[in-house]
C-alpha cells in the first residue's frame, strides 16, 4: 500500500477532534496555526475557543485594544504572535475587505505568516496542492526514509518539502497534510514511540537499522541567555502599586511589568537596599523592603533564562498613578509576573 494510504487509513481511525479541523474558514484556521505555533494542542485550545467567542469575524478582532487581545493571549507565551495577528487581522479587514489571500505565495506577505503557517491555510482552506513542513514532519519523513540530513538548514527544509510534495495525493492535499502532523504528533513521537504498533513498523528505514532514537538529525544548538529581573514592588499607603509598559523591542513587548532592575547575577537584600537608596526610586521614601521568596522563579524562554526576584517595598508618598491590587489582573501581564500577583493576592 502507497505511503500516502496507509498515513491518511490511519488518521481516519485516530485523529483527534479539533475544532479548526471541521472548518475550511481561513480566519480559524489561520488563528488556530498562530497559536499552535511554539505551543502543544491541548494549551492552545482554550485559547482558541476565547478568541472565537471574543472575535468571531476578523473584523472583530482588527477592532480590538491590543491591550485586549494581549489580555487574552497571556500565558501562551511569544507575545510577538499575538502583536502581530492584531496587525494581519487589521491589515485584512481595512486592505483586503475582510478577505483572506488564496494561494500559499499571497499568505506568505501577511505578518507573522511564515511557510508553514501559509502552506497550512491554503491547503487546508483552499485546496492548494502545497506540503506543510513542521517538526512532526521532519520527524516522520527522516525516520520512515532514513535521512540524515541537518533539519536546522535552509537547504534541508527543501529536501523535505520537496519529498513530501511528490507524496501527498494531488486531488487531497490537505488530508495528507493533516495526517501527516497528526501521525508525528501522537504515533511517530520524539522520544520512546511504540513502533511496535505503528503501521509503518514493516517498511520504516529507521527502524530496521535501529535509528528511531537518532533521528531527524539537527546539529545546531540554540545559545541560552541568562538574564537577572529584580522587580520593585512598590506599595503606597493606600495599598496602590505602580505597574509599567515594557515598550522597548524584545519579550513582552508592550505587556506590563512592575518597575524592574536588571542586574549581572543573583542579588540579595542588601544590594536591592543599596541600590535603591543611591536613587532608583529617589522620589519615595522607603519605609521597608522585604523579599517575597515564594516568588522567585526561573522562567525559560526559548533563548533566554530569566532569573526573577520579587521585592516588597513600602513607601510614605503617594504613587501618582498607583493602580489598586484589585485592578492589577485586568491589564495583561507576562504569566511570570501575573502568578505572582494571583500569589499575593490570595496571601492578603
Amino acid at each position: 500500500m502507497k505511503f500516502h494510504n496507509l498515513l491518511i487509513k490511519w488518521y481516519l481511525q485516530n485523529k483527534r477532534d479539533l475544532p479548526w479541523r471541521n472548518t475550511v474558514n481561513p480566519y480559524h484556521i489561520w488563528l488556530s496555526e498562530i497559536m499552535l505555533q511554539q505551543t502543544r494542542v491541548a494549551q492552545g485550545m482554550p485559547y482558541f475557543f476565547s478568541f472565537t467567542e471574543e472575535f468571531p469575524t476578523v473584523f472583530d478582532l482588527a477592532n480590538a485594544d491590543e491591550e485586549k487581545v494581549l489580555k487574552l493571549w497571556q500565558g501562551l507565551g511569544y507575545y510577538s504572535r499575538a502583536r502581530n495577528l492584531h496587525k494581519t487581522a487589521q491589515y485584512i479587514a481595512n486592505d483586503l475587505n475582510g478577505v483572506f489571500p488564496a494561494t500559499y505565495k499571497e499568505l506568505l506577505k501577511l505578518k507573522g505568516v511564515g511557510e508553514y503557517t501559509a502552506a497550512a491555510i491554503a491547503s487546508f482552506s483552499y485546496h492548494e496542492t502545497v506540503p506543510v513542513v513542521d517538526g512532526n514532519v521532519f520527524r516522520v519523513l527522516s525516520r520512515y526514509f532514513d535521512i540524515e540530513s541537518d533539519i536546522a538548514l535552509p537547504a534541508t527544509k527543501k529536501e523535505f518539502t520537496a519529498l513530501a510534495y511528490e507524496l501527498m495525493p494531488k486531488d487531497d492535499p490537505a488530508i495528507f497534510n493533516q495526517a501527516i502532523m497528526e501521525f508525528g504528533a501522537l504515533q511517530c513521537v520524539p522520544k520512546n514511540p511504540n513502533c511496535s504498533v505503528c503501521v509503518f513498523n514493516e517498511s520504516c528505514l529507521a527502524l530496521q537499522k535501529k535509528k528511531v532514537d537518532v533521528l531527524p538529525v539537527k546539529a545546531k544548538k540554540l545559545k541560552v541567555t541568562n538574564r537577572f529581573f529584580n522587580y520593585l514592588i512598590l506599595e503606597d499607603v493606600l495599598g496602590n502599586t505602580l505597574i509599567q509598559k515594557r515598550t522597548a523591542k524584545g519579550i513582552w513587548h508592550n505587556l506590563y511589568e512592575f518597575p524592574l532592575l536588571e542586574t549581572d547575577e543573583i542579588v540579595d537584600f542588601d544590594f536591592i537596599s543599596k541600590t535603591i537608596g543611591q536613587g532608583v526610586l529617589s522620589s519615595y521614601t522607603i519605609k521597608g523592603i522585604e523579599e517575597c521568596s515564594h516568588a522567585t522563579v526561573i522562567h525559560k524562554l526559548s533563548h533566554q533564562h530569566l532569573h526573577i526576584q520579587f521585592w516588597k517595598i513600602k513607601i510614605n508618598e503617594l504613587i501618582v498613578n498607583g493602580v489598586n491590587y484589585s485592578d492589577l489582573k485586568t491589564f495583561p501581564f507576562p504569566i511570570a509576573i501575573y502568578n505572582f500577583i494571583e500569589k499575593e493576592e490570595l496571601s492578603r
